[in-house]
């Protein structure tokens, strides 16, 4: 079963997620990014999932992970939880 590492910035609209991608194509961090904005419990962590088998996560989600080019940024990705910038990290 194919598995990956990602890390992702989980923000509550569109407008926020399309500014912070800009700002990581313009050589933001993305972990201070993260720790600073996501809505998601990983923000403690610099947004790091950690490694997860493809079909854990929600669809919207999973399909980007699992197309994604390693080390490419995503997004924004609108699913049930908001909006996600993510960037795979591993996968195999």
């Amino acid at each position: 079963m194919a598995q990956a590492e990602a890390r992702h910035i989980l923000v509550d609209n569109e407008e926020l997620c399309k500014k912070l991608m800009k700002e990581l194509a313009n050589g933001a961090d993305f972990s201070a990014l993260a720790s600073k904005h996501s809505l998601c419990p990983s923000k403690s962590k610099g947004g790091d999932l950690g490694m997860f088998s493809q079909g854990q996560m929600v669809k919207e989600f999973d399909e980007a992970v699992f197309k994604a080019d390693v080390g490419a940024l995503e997004g924004p990705i609108k699913t049930e939880f908001g909006y996600h910038l993510l960037e795979v990290t591993y996968r195999r």
